[in-house]
């Protein structure tokens, strides 16, 4: 079950590299105040959650995030959790599911997002395989219905085990289990091909559907009309640059062109 409104609006809190990583120069209360300071752009706007990702991390490990980094994605996602009243979601970069479902639980998260769920990607991190079982048994043994957003065909990736983006999304929906599905464009800021979101609107009609990149205060309203909610981060980035702060402007016109307010 996806406690999200239909349709949705989620807004991407991009962290700074965390401690421990290469390019790391924010002490951790810098990295939260940055996180405090988009959450409340976000809610101000009237956005109905966040998605809080270690996106300052590149290079990402293909998987296993490392532990400073966990940690510091738990202390961050619960200050903005606590401080913005704001329903959040987890992405741990790359593909690091069972860090995601953690850093949710302990933060009291409502959701993951999970790049390669199922199949199997080739990324610039390697190769990537889905690991469902492991990522549901887990969520299994934490006790809590943390919903599972999985991406299909996802960007700065090239699938595998299955190209045909309508096949791809059965088997995230009905083998992998996903709570929901999320379609791409090509790279971070990219639009959408509308043609694959019908594709996988079609083929899985019964599972809430959300754009996951390129999204735009110019396009939300007619990529609402195909999704059931939207992911936006460059988008309403100032500069539309990910590392920025979210432009105040550009996230209210973001709401208001959706037809929020």
């Amino acid at each position: 079950m996806i406690h999200l409104p239909s349709p949705a609006l989620i807004g991407v809190i991009h962290l700074p590299a965390l401690p421990g990583r290469a390019s790391s120069q924010l002490s951790m209360d810098e990295v939260i105040e940055r996180a405090l300071q988009d959450g409340r752009t976000l809610r101000e706007a009237g956005f109905d959650a966040a998605i809080i990702e270690n996106f300052g991390d590149a290079p990402f490990p293909a998987t296993d995030l490392p532990p400073a980094c966990i940690a510091a994605m738990a202390v961050a996602a619960e200050h903005v959790r606590r401080g913005v009243e704001l329903m959040i979601g987890i992405n741990a970069l790359r593909n690091d599911a069972t860090a995601a479902l953690g850093i949710a639980a302990a933060a009291g998260a409502s959701f993951v997002r999970v790049n390669v769920h199922t199949g199997v990607s080739a990324t610039d991190q390697g190769f990537i395989t889905g690991n469902a079982d492991e990522t549901l048994a887990y969520r299994k043994l934490l006790g809590r219905r943390i919903a599972i957003l999985a991406d299909v065909h996802v960007k700065h990736a090239t699938p595998i085990s299955q190209p045909d983006i309508a096949q791809a999304a059965r088997d995230t929906a009905y083998r992998g289990l996903a709570d929901g599905l999320i379609v791409t464009g090509a790279a971070t800021g990219d639009a959408v091909d509308l043609d694959e979101l019908r594709a996988v609107r079609a083929a899985v009609p019964d599972r809430r559907l959300f754009v996951g990149s390129g999204a735009t205060p110019d396009t939300v309203r007619s990529l609402l009309d195909v999704a059931d909610g939207v992911i936006v981060g460059t988008g309403i980035k100032i500069d539309g640059k990910p590392a920025n702060p979210i432009d105040e402007a550009l996230a209210a016109s973001f709401v208001h062109k959706a037809g929020r307010r």
